[in-house]
């Protein structure tokens, strides 16, 4: 299996779980926060989980230029539940 072939699949597979798992998790997260709920232990481990993965993940997206849209989006994303949990977290 050559090097591109190996990451079709590792993109795959990466895809897969961020379209059935990752992404309906961080938008249902989204809406708690946006709502001014308070998030779970359980909800923080989520996301160091899911930022742990972005950062192994970093240096084979960083060699496809073609996936930075994507990555931005979901660091938009990321940033935009922690920073309102942390505000949620103040004013409770």
């Amino acid at each position: 299996m050559t090097a591109n072939q190996n990451d079709v699949g590792v993109f795959t597979a990466l895809l897969h779980r961020l379209e059935t798992q990752r992404l309906p998790r961080l938008l249902e997260l989204k809406a708690r926060v946006d709502q001014g709920e308070r998030l779970s232990e359980h909800d923080l481990h989520f996301l160091q989980e899911v930022l742990a993965d972005a950062k192994s993940v970093h240096p084979l997206i960083a060699e496809h230029p073609q996936l930075d849209p994507l990555a931005s989006k979901l660091t938009t994303l990321y940033r935009e539940i922690t920073e309102a949990a942390l505000a949620n977290e103040k004013a409770g």
